[in-house]
């Protein structure tokens, strides 16, 4: 298969999953509520065919098949300049809008799979079985997601204590067919429409809590995985007057493990802490992050046209207060590109020949979350009142009404007023809607609190660079003695 299209993604979705939405249980694959957000699951899907040349790379384990560019190994400079032009096109199917694309866990399972090197520390099957499952999803152009963060649910006691040492996920039993496991996983973005789980490490276990470090996958449908999805922000409309949320609602779910049996070939990692505390920041940091950079700049990018498209409908592009905001937003973008092009010059080898940006990119996320919550509240400051009184396009074919729309309602310049109700929608679909609220929530705790991404970002520079400027110059001063 290599490369699915969208019909054959859909095709997938009727397999048995146990998803709950709503008031009850509901059949993903024919749910007229989740309808919407498959058919646009689908047309990423169908985007990376239309846009072959960058998706798509050939399968250097299969002569004349292709595969994603997302599951490449990274090798060299090069390689790395073919997955940006991929990453980058994938990402402006939604304009950065979908979080959870496939190609972002497939960017990490390929990190996961490029460091041999770690891997070596635990026992040598583990990551045999990692390759064969790499080379399976590339095989059948799987949808992935992850759950990763424990279910933390009493913050006053630590992530493995108390009563959520009971709640998260965690080795029951071990058998000959494989291990059994127990508890909750946040958060699968994706879950509900993804064809596998995947479950890996975020944060480093301590000694003593072996049984929660654990990596594996499993797809979605197997016995005992139970999805709870939050309420759903995809609506029934066009996509003139809904065009993220007609289509982009991702959806996100609580996972319940209940006594899963986990079969020995999709055991990673069971209980190895050497492997599992070490994984993610020898791949996340670099590798994860080109994916969620380049999908960031390209939602800036968006941004910035439709902050500036708004502003054309009242003619206040060049008010200075508007520019000052929208200079802003490009100074985002600016930041960001820069940031990737930075990383990208300076890629290295981070072992076992797996070529990654410099993980200074990682610096990202300490500083995305503000520009992006900023970013929604600019764009409701420049729409103001517009955004609240913009009506559906379909009043625009009505006889009676149609007209005076038409009369009352026009953009600046001589702008239609269907072409001002097509931009204030869209504007308030992005930043003002259900799922804008909630795309900017998620924003908030993209690749982990912002508070916690700054403090690892301190720890790391503490540990990986020497700090002597204040001595050097206390000394080359006389302040000190030299």
């Amino acid at each position: 298969m290599a490369a699915r299209t969208g019909a054959q993604y859909k095709a997938g979705l009727d397999d048995g999953r146990e998803v709950w939405l709503g008031e009850g249980r509901v059949d993903v694959a024919s749910d007229p509520v989740l309808k919407g957000s498959i058919n646009g699951m689908a047309g990423y899907f169908d985007w990376q065919h239309q846009h072959a040349d960058e998706c798509l790379i050939d399968d250097p384990e299969k002569p004349g098949e292709k595969m994603s560019v997302s599951l490449m190994l990274p090798k060299s400079r090069e390689d790395l300049a073919v997955r940006h032009r991929g990453l980058e096109r994938l990402a402006r199917y939604s304009n950065g809008m979908l979080g959870r694309t496939p190609d972002y866990v497939n960017v990490v399972l390929a990190g996961h799979t490029a460091r041999a090197d770690i891997w070596a520390a635990g026992k040598p099957e583990g990551y045999e079985r990692l390759r064969k499952f790499h080379r399976e999803v590339i095989d059948g152009d799987l949808a992935l997601t992850h759950t990763i963060v424990h279910a933390n649910i009493d913050k006053s006691a630590p992530p493995l204590g108390g009563m959520n040492s009971e709640l998260t996920l965690r080795v029951v039993d071990r058998n000959e067919n494989g291990i059994v496991v127990r508890g909750g996983k946040v958060l699968a973005t994706l879950g509900p429409l993804a064809d596998e789980l995947y479950v890996y490490s975020s944060m480093p276990i301590p000694s003593g809590g072996e049984e929660y470090a654990l990596i594996f996958s499993v797809p979605v449908n197997t016995k005992g995985v139970i999805q709870i999805c939050r309420d759903h922000y995809g609506r029934e409309a066009s996509v003139a007057d809904a065009p993220f949320s007609s289509r982009f609602d991702e959806q996100d779910s609580f996972v319940i493990f209940d006594d899963v049996e986990v079969p020995w070939e999709r055991v990673f990692c069971d209980g190895d802490l050497r492997v599992y505390n070490t994984l993610n920041q020898g791949v996340s940091p670099g590798n994860t992050l080109q994916q969620t950079a380049i999908r960031a700049m390209v939602k800036l990018e968006f941004a910035y046209d439709l902050c500036s498209s708004v502003a054309k409908v009242t003619n206040s592009l060049n008010y200075p207060e508007t520019a000052q905001m929208l200079g802003e937003i490009h100074s985002y973008l600016s930041l960001t590109r820069s940031a990737i092009v930075a990383a990208e010059a300076q890629a290295h080898d981070w072992g076992a020949g797996a070529f990654f940006p410099h993980r200074d990119l990682s610096v990202l996320r300490c500083v995305m979350p503000e520009w992006m919550n900023r970013v929604n509240h600019i764009i409701r400051v420049i729409g103001g009142h517009n955004l609240l009184c913009t009506p559906s396009l379909a009043l625009f074919e009505d006889p009676e009404i149609g007209d005076k729309l038409r009369k009352y309602l026009p953009g600046s310049n001589g702008m239609p007023a269907e072409d001002r109700a097509r931009i204030m929608r869209m504007a308030w679909d992005f930043a003002g809607s259900a799922l804008g609220s909630r795309v900017e929530l998620y924003e908030m705790f993209y690749l982990t609190s912002q508070s916690r991404a700054r403090i690892g970002d301190h720890m790391v520079a503490q540990r990986d660079y020497e700090w002597n400027q204040v001595r050097e110059f206390m000394q080359k001063s006389g302040i000190l003695p030299a």
